[in-house]
């Protein structure tokens, strides 16, 4: 019976022992930002107050980001803001380190690491750019940026050509109505001097009496 007690026991301790190595305990050293991956162009998730304490999950072999939790969030984080008690001091966390601090080293991919833990994220849906790293979707960025200034560079001149054509048009109307008006003016003028000059005439013209009156004629009295 005490053998088998033994045995469990023994069993326990290597089903706990993974465990026990899959995080540390760090401290941040700043006001530090969590982002979504290992590089300060991933997004931020969270802002890390200095002093506060982080379980550290995992490390990269190749540079020093390591995964940690934060009030039940998960991101990344530079190790040279964050430092772990290593023989009664503190050290920042660092390669040397992982191994003695029980730290794992591991890999980094968006796909399985966002799908865990960014499903609700605005920047979620943006993850098959981000997929192909930040150089990648910033540059990408950049050339939808420069696409989309273009196409509102193309669509302001246009505009400015719409604009310019309207106003041709308006001034060539604007000529057409102020000859048209002009022609109007001169016509109604030109028949004003007609009727002025008609009624000189009728003024000027001898009375029928006159012409036709006879001395002795009595007509010629009224």
């Amino acid at each position: 019976m005490k053998n088998l007690f033994v045995k469990i026991a023994a069993v326990g301790l290597l089903m706990l022992a993974p465990a026990i190595a899959q995080a540390a305990e760090g401290y941040s050293t700043a006001n530090v930002n969590m982002r979504a991956g290992p590089s300060t162009r991933y997004p931020a998730v969270a802002v890390i107050p200095a002093g506060s304490s982080v379980e550290i999950r995992g490390c990269l072999s190749d540079v020093n980001w390591c995964d940690v939790e934060f009030y039940g969030g998960r991101g990344w984080v530079s190790g040279q803001y964050v430092q772990a008690l290593y023989q009664q001091r503190r050290v920042y966390v660092g390669p040397q380190y992982y191994r003695p601090l029980g730290i794992p080293m591991i890999r980094f991919s968006v796909d399985n690491y966002w799908d865990r833990y960014y499903r609700n994220r605005d920047f979620y849906r943006d993850r098959d750019r981000w997929s192909r790293g930040p150089d990648y979707y910033y540059r990408d960025r950049d050339n939808r940026d420069r696409d989309r200034d273009r196409d509102n560079r193309d669509r302001d001149r246009n505009w400015r050509e719409r604009d310019r054509d309207r106003d041709g048009r308006d001034r060539d109307r604007d000529w057409r109505d102020d000859n048209q008006r002009d022609d109007r003016q001169r016509d109604d003028r030109q028949r004003g001097e007609r009727q002025r000059d008609d009624r000189r005439g009728d003024d000027r013209r001898p009375d029928r009496r006159d012409f036709d009156c006879r001395p002795g004629d009595p007509s010629c009295d009224e």
